[in-house]
């Protein structure tokens, strides 16, 4: 019972975190709380450099601000090599308190490396960001003054989607959420006779089209927590593991535009440009169901031989209890419905802080009174990936003085690549968002721009909000990390397919 206290007070102080943040996202969201200066106008044969270099010239600290993001982003394809000094570095601590004999009181921890910790560290691609917010805070306050710093965190940015995906990522992975959605999947599995092929299928086609009705966030940790079980388990090969990770990215990314609300860059335009559920599933939604089944189709071919191996191997040889499963409890179905509900309440009011955190505390207090039919909550990877896009918030409003020019000179096609290829380097809803501040934005550069943002969401970890979750979950089946380059060329035919979807369907 002590136990049972002492992991429900550490909720309850994690709580306390997310609660304090509503004050960040109640307060007034305003344009910028480092306000740009008005740019003179420039001429109309003015080349993109040339407006880049003026806008420069009219605040220099636009391009600090830039260098310190791209330098976040050169941090996140360094991080597989910080984690693999990490563990050579805390192989060596151990091997030298081997040969010197100390041995730790009893009842103590095992000493450890603090320069492998603070590698460790380094390596965590969800704390890039919110690391290389500490030399950006300090640019700022040196630049404009602290006061323009705090500001600028307080005032001039919204913290409502990382709160979200903390919220609804916690909830999707409950053991009721996660038993039903696989139990779904499973009906398609049957088809397949329950092998690791038909797994994989049911997985990445039915866990990204879901994501347009309980949004993607849920979708990826849902899908992911079940490719962990269902595939990455049986130790696929390194080129098979990346190649599904970067088919699972994209097919999120793409999955979530059958609807309006579901997807992040979707949402960032949908209410500015009127698009309704049905415009979205006419334009969107059948070419993005279209593009997942032949990437999957693609990929399956490409890797027929290996589901073979991953078949008779002993690890493959029936369904191991799920590791988010420890008990053979069955789920009654109020219980299962209760947690549908809290997910429906986060769904409607995920523009609204204090609702939807609000709803969570209840949550929280539900799941501590059905506890023998849930699994341990962990909060850990949910605040995790939270910190991940909040940094990428601080990071990102900032790096509106040369996406937008970009987005501004490119006729349909190119602006379809250009936002495809920007996604790669910051989070697609930031890209969508800009564009909704263009104004005389045609109704085709409309569709290209999101039709880029989206299909370009699986190439990187950052393009789109989802991917971090995914990343988080699965990570521990990479142990020298996420490569981002390995994830990129996974990503890479996804990509291009769906982008064929998009395009020759227009």
């Amino acid at each position: 019972m002590a136990v049972g206290n002492k992991s429900f007070r550490r909720k309850l102080a994690l709580l306390c975190l997310l609660t304090f943040a509503i004050v960040l996202t109640a307060s007034p969201t305003v344009a910028a709380a480092l306000s740009e200066p008005a740019y003179a106008p420039q001429p109309e044969n003015a080349s993109l450099l040339d407006v880049l270099q003026a806008r420069i010239t009219a605040d220099p600290f636009n391009l600090v601000a830039t260098l310190i993001f791209f330098l976040a982003i050169a941090h996140t394809f360094a991080a597989p090599t910080f984690l693999r000094l990490s563990h050579r570095f805390e192989h060596e601590h151990q091997e030298r308190l081997a040969k010197s004999g100390r041995k730790p009181p009893p009842g103590s921890r095992k000493e450890v490396s603090f320069k492998a910790q603070i590698f460790h560290f380094l390596g965590e691609i969800e704390a890039v960001f919110g690391i290389w917010v500490v030399p950006l805070l300090i640019a700022i306050t040196l630049s404009k003054g602290w006061p323009q710093a705090s500001d600028y965190i307080g005032h001039g940015l919204n913290f409502t989607e990382p709160l979200f995906v903390v919220v609804i990522m916690t909830m999707a992975a409950s053991r009721p959420v996660l038993k039903l959605s696989e139990q779904l999947m499973a009906l398609l599995a049957a088809l397949g006779k329950g092998s690791p092929a038909a797994w994989w299928l049911s997985i990445l086609t039915v866990g990204p089209i879901l994501g347009s009705f309980i949004t993607e966030p849920a979708a990826m940790t849902i899908s992911a927590l079940l490719l962990g079980e269902k595939f990455y388990n049986r130790k696929p090969s390194p080129k098979f593991a990346y190649a599904t990770l970067g088919l699972l990215f994209v097919n999120i990314s793409v999955g979530g535009t059958l609807t309006h609300f579901a997807a992040p860059p979707v949402l960032m335009v949908a209410e500015k440009w009127g698009w309704t559920m049905t415009r979205m599933f006419t334009e969107f939604g059948w070419k993005a169901v279209i593009g997942i089944l032949v990437a999957n189709l693609v990929y399956y071919l490409r890797f027929r031989c290996e589901f073979v191996s991953l078949s008779s191997r002993e690890q493959g040889r029936g369904e191991a209890p799920s590791s988010s499963e420890p008990t053979a409890t069955a789920i009654p179905l109020w219980v299962t419905l209760v947690h549908l509900a809290f997910l429906f309440w986060t769904v409607v009011n995920n523009h609204f802080p204090a609702l939807f955190i609000g709803g969570f505390l209840f949550y929280i207090a539900f799941t501590q009174a059905t506890e023998h039919h849930q699994h341990q909550l962990s909060l850990r990877p949910a605040l995790l990936v939270g910190f991940f896009l909040a940094g990428l918030v601080v990071h990102g409003g900032l790096q509106g003085w040369w996406i937008a020019p970009v987005l501004t000179r490119l006729s349909e096609l190119p602006l379809f690549f250009g936002a495809a290829a920007l996604t790669a380097f910051n989070d697609n809803a930031a890209i969508t968002y800009l564009a909704s501040l263009v104004p005389g934005f045609s109704p085709s550069l409309k569709y290209a721009v999101v039709a880029g943002a989206v299909a370009g969401g699986g190439l990187t970890v950052i393009a789109n909000a989802p991917n971090p979750a995914g990343q988080s979950i699965l990570a521990k089946f990479f142990p020298d990390g996420i490569s981002a380059a390995k994830l990129f060329f996974g990503a890479l035919i996804p990509t291009l397919i769906v982008c064929a979807a998009f395009l020759l369907f227009r």
